[in-house]
């Protein structure tokens, strides 16, 4: 099991989940964070950090975002870890909540 970075982190990236991680399992994309599936050790530390409910565990993904599941996979492949907190984008909470996101991914 592991947790799962969901669409509405697209454009809001905050990052305070990422100093709580104990393992540093977090990587950073340029509009997006995700999760190493193989490196989170499902501590469930992020969940309650993410100011805009977007982490999940795997089994509590909704059924609309679970191609994030693989998108948090791939991406943590070839993103850069990131283990310190960053501000967040300076228009995140206008972004807050917006559906159907994935089509402004940056990759």
């Amino acid at each position: 099991m592991t947790f799962v970075v969901g669409e509405n982190c697209i454009k809001c990236k905050h990052t305070d989940c990422v100093e709580v991680c104990p393992v540093d399992c977090f990587y950073e994309g340029p509009n997006f964070l995700v999760i190493h599936p193989d490196e989170c050790i499902d501590c469930a530390l992020c969940e309650p950090e993410c100011p805009v409910d977007a982490i999940f565990s795997e089994d509590e993904l909704p059924e609309d975002q679970e191609v994030f599941i693989e998108l948090n996979s791939e991406l943590a492949e070839v993103w850069p870890n990131i283990t310190e907190k960053k501000d967040a984008p300076a228009d995140a909470e206008e972004w807050d909540g917006v559906e159907g996101k994935l089509q402004h991914l940056e990759r």
